[in-house]
């Protein structure tokens, strides 16, 4: 009897053993398992997640999705901000915005861009040619009217100033183009504005204001052989050039400067024969020529 009960607890001790290591083996095993699991990813396997995410973004942008596809941008960013995915994510948030005509949201989101990634050319390149577009944009449809001439130039004045800056620093860049014809719109807006204050002086006889007012039109916003030389790829013609010669040289007519008057027209002959004020220009010459002066 004695010797069953010890037989018995050598077969529980035996049988406890055995449990224990198949316990110990499965949360071995486990154990095993959740570090493979936690194992940090390799970098090709990073950029593809954050390629995958990316597109999947790029779905919702393509459908006009804006709103979703920023949030899904927003997690490229936060998930793979050291990826170029990411980079890109911040584009494509302000071009959703610039979508959505968002045009001061877009230029924060662009300018941010630039400044946190100076080195990606291509990248920096587009970045500030949309903020050019979204400067542009911006200018109210008001200023199309006639009455624009009257208005407040400053929102025209950022857009020229931007615009500008663009085809100086990317003359040859793909976006140069768009850009350059933006900026020959905003330069006429601005150079007619000048010529209407100019009138209005005139109008009041306050010839020297006039004068001035033609002079910085021309020196400003002016493109040709007789204003400032233009950097390369800046050279914008604002179609109003022999305009505003035509009228400096009414100006000194009437200020009895016949010699500056006699400038202004032969240049506007000499610079832009093809223009319709030839035929003005020319009456004004023959009228001096017929009075001796």
């Amino acid at each position: 009897m004695v010797y069953m009960r010890g037989r018995m607890r050598t077969l529980l001790r035996a049988t406890t053993l055995v449990l224990s290591l198949g316990v110990v083996s499965v949360a071995g095993a486990a154990g095993l398992a959740g570090c493979e699991k936690n194992e940090p990813k390799t970098a090709l396997s990073y950029t593809a997640d954050a390629k995958k995410a990316y597109d999947e973004a790029m779905v919702e942008f393509e459908a006009h999705n804006w709103i979703e596809s920023q949030t899904l941008f927003r997690e490229v960013k936060r998930k793979y901000s050291y990826s170029k995915f990411a980079r890109l994510a911040e584009l494509r948030i302000a071009d959703a915005d610039f979508e959505q005509e968002k045009f001061a949201e877009a230029i924060r989101g662009y300018r941010q861009f630039v400044h946190d990634h100076r080195s990606d050319v291509d990248e920096v390149s587009y970045a500030r040619s949309r903020i050019a577009e979204a400067q542009y944009a911006q200018i109210s449809e008001s200023f199309l009217l006639p009455s624009a001439d009257e208005r407040d130039q400053a929102v025209i004045i950022d857009a020229f100033k931007e615009l500008k800056s663009y085809v100086h620093d990317y003359p040859n860049a793909k976006e140069s183009q768009k850009i350059r014809e933006l900026l020959a719109d905003v330069t006429a807006r601005l150079m007619r504005h000048e010529l209407y204050v100019a009138r209005f002086y005139l109008r009041l006889d306050n010839f020297p204001a006039a004068v001035l007012r033609v002079q910085y039109a021309m020196r400003t916003f002016a493109s040709g052989p007789n204003t400032r030389e233009a950097q390369p790829g800046e050279h914008v013609d604002s179609g109003l050039e022999a305009e505003a010669l035509l009228l400096l040289g009414e100006v000194y007519l009437k200020m009895h400067k016949f010699a500056d008057a006699r400038e202004s027209f032969n240049v506007l002959l000499q610079d832009y024969p093809r223009s319709p004020l030839v035929v003005q220009a020319n009456n004004y010459l023959a009228y001096m020529k017929e009075r001796g002066v």
